[in-house]
């Protein structure tokens, strides 16, 4: 592909993320990276896309979020959560220390290692049937018909939300997704659709949570309704923003790995076969797809006092873009990054950050990837595509729309 030539200013870096470069973004990523690993494009805003680089910011803790909006009585919501102060209710994942310790701790005792184990079992049920039905098909549309279904029944399987009520689940998530991407790449219309779609689903789980209150169950909403750390505990705020958290990081990120893994094997010849006749390379698979075509591609920080980034002087209030896909394919970690190879030994990707951010729900992502990575290359070995591909608009979070497939 021919790029172009390179420049290191505002206009170009937007640039990156057009329609255009949708279907494969990393020549251009390839590009920045080489021409400047760290590029300050105006006074306090930088862009870092070399590995070594990007996990210097996400590990330094100089670097982190800005403090949450302080509304006055008339921009508040009942349906937007907010302190008694005012202060707009985050989940752990947008605040630093030490709000982000006491809130990360407090989920952690909920969302234990046992927890994601207990849910293997039915992973692999419903792995088995949604690959059932493809096969009983004989083609079909691999995000519709598995890789988008299974992260929504797993997370709501998590939470213990009745199998009725589960299909509400998909659209949320995809309108709150949505608007994850930077602010200079949103438009009006998807701020308003994520606006409703979180508040529809505060209204949702308000009233769960409360009759969870009155009649725990065995799932993570009454774990978190329960939990207590030397006497503290969750607000009903929190608690709802954590409960959207769980949901876009537990379906968005984990509905593209399978995505853009699919997508990838398919592209390579083999297809699923290269995992071996039971998958035995499942689990090098999915650290090659969270490396090679990264779920989440990007993230911004913001400086919360002198610091640096790379070589460069960060003052206070600076503000970085990482950007994940593209320092995943640094030839400086990844030899030939730009191929994909499921047997590849697993490399320091960034795909779920580093440091204090470090994802929460990894070790249930790669689970899930692994179960149907899996039970594709096991039942599915001569799946094909059937037709072009498609992508979602959506640039933080990247991963198809449409995978065609047959399995004749």
């Amino acid at each position: 592909m021919d790029t172009g030539p390179m420049r290191a200013d505002f206009e170009t870096f937007a640039e990156l993320f057009s329609q255009r470069w949708r279907a494969d973004p990393y020549p251009r990523y390839r590009q920045w990276r080489e021409h400047a690993p760290v590029a300050e494009l105006r006074p306090g805003f930088f862009v870092v896309s070399g590995a070594a680089e990007s996990a210097a910011v996400l590990r330094d803790p100089a670097w982190g979020h800005p403090d949450p909006e302080v509304l006055p009585p008339e921009r508040q919501h009942p349906d937007e959560p907010v302190h008694e102060d005012g202060r707009v209710v985050r989940s752990f994942l947008g605040l630093n220390p030490p709000d982000h310790t006491r809130l990360r701790r407090l989920v952690s005792k909920a969302f234990t290692p046992r927890t994601v184990e207990r849910l293997q079992p039915r992973i692999e049920a419903i792995a088995a049937r949604l690959v059932s039905e493809l096969l009983e098909a004989g083609e079909g549309d691999l995000m519709a018909g598995l890789a988008g279904p299974l992260p929504v029944e797993v997370i709501a399987e998590l939470l213990g939300v009745p199998l009725a009520d589960r299909t509400l689940f998909a659209g949320w998530s995809y309108a709150m997704a949505r608007a994850l991407d930077p602010d200079f790449l949103l438009p009006a219309e998807a701020v308003a659709e994520a606006t409703r779609a979180r508040r529809e689903f505060v209204v949702y789980f308000r009233e769960l949570a409360a009759r969870r209150r009155r009649t725990p169950g065995a799932d993570l909403l009454s774990d978190l309704v329960t939990v207590t750390d030397q006497g503290d505990q969750l607000t009903e705020g929190e608690l709802l923003v954590t409960l959207t958290l769980l949901l876009v990081a537990g379906h968005e990120t984990t509905t593209n790995l399978i995505g853009n893994g699919g997508y990838a094997l398919l592209r390579g010849g083999q297809g699923f076969a290269s995992l071996g006749d039971g998958g035995e390379l499942a689990e090098r698979a999915v650290e090659e797809v969270l490396r090679f075509d990264s779920p989440v591609q990007l993230t911004m920080r913001i400086a919360r006092r002198p610091t640096t980034a790379g070589e460069f002087a960060a003052a206070e209030g600076s503000q970085v873009v990482v950007l994940l896909g593209a320092a995943n394919r640094d030839p400086a970690v990844h030899p030939e990054p730009d191929v994909f190879d499921p047997a590849r030994d697993p490399s320091r990707h960034l795909a779920f950050g580093q440091g204090i951010h470090f994802c929460l729900g990894a070790p249930l992502a790669r689970l899930e990837g692994r179960v149907v990575f899996r039970e594709l290359a096991r039942r599915t070995p001569a799946l094909r595509l059937s037709g072009t591909a498609e992508w979602n608009p959506t640039t933080t979070l990247r991963g198809l729309s449409r995978l065609p497939v047959s399995t004749s």
